[in-house]
């Protein structure tokens, strides 16, 4: 069960006429919650799993806004970005990610980007970014990652990036190989 709204987002965004929303991810299960819930506190939402769908839409018909994941299989939302701004200025788009990493956050605001949210978002706190005044600094999150999430999720990327080659990821961290290969071996902590 979702948890109600603890702000008036309906005031927010009482003045917006165009409430129409691209939602890009390529988890199946997420995308549906995420156009479901965006659905039913006013948006219209057109739910699409790849990059190429995703620019489609923002060439063809642009939404006023847009909640894109970063790293598809078929390229990266800050492309979608770019295209949506060019058909259309005044469109506001948050990028989600499970990478969080600063090179990747200030790209997505150069693209165009209002927002840069961590994996897993709350739906009230992705709605606060797409809704909030450009002047406007945005709240801390109520949950934030704990440190050692971060850490582990930036090792985790970087693994990934070496195509899960143990020794270069190690090399590329600074770190003992064997020392890697304990971190990797244990469960993401919370």
């Amino acid at each position: 069960m979702e948890r109600p709204i603890t702000v008036n987002l309906h005031e927010s965004l009482k003045d917006v006429e165009d409430r129409s929303c691209l939602v890009m991810d390529d988890d199946g299960p997420f995308v549906q919650r995420m156009a479901r819930a965006l659905a039913q506190r006013g948006f219209v939402v057109s739910a699409v799993s790849t990059v190429s769908e995703g620019k489609d839409i923002a060439r063809l018909n642009p939404p006023a806004f847009a909640v894109l994941d970063l790293r598809l299989e078929d390229g990266s939302g800050l492309d979608v970005v770019e295209v949506l701004h060019k058909h259309r200025p005044d469109a506001r788009a948050v990028i989600l990610t499970g990478y969080g990493a600063i090179a990747t956050a200030v790209a997505a605001v150069k693209a165009g980007a209002v927002d840069y949210l961590s994996k897993p978002a709350d739906v009230e706190d992705i709605i606060r970014a797409l809704a909030a005044s450009p002047d406007e600094k945005p709240a801390p999150p109520e949950n934030p990652m704990s440190a050692d999430r971060v850490r582990w999720e930036h090792i985790q990327r970087v693994y990934e990036l070496c195509n899960h080659n143990v020794s270069e990821t190690a090399r590329r961290l600074n770190m003992h190989r064997r020392t890697l290969q304990r971190i990797l071996a244990k469960r993401a902590p919370r």
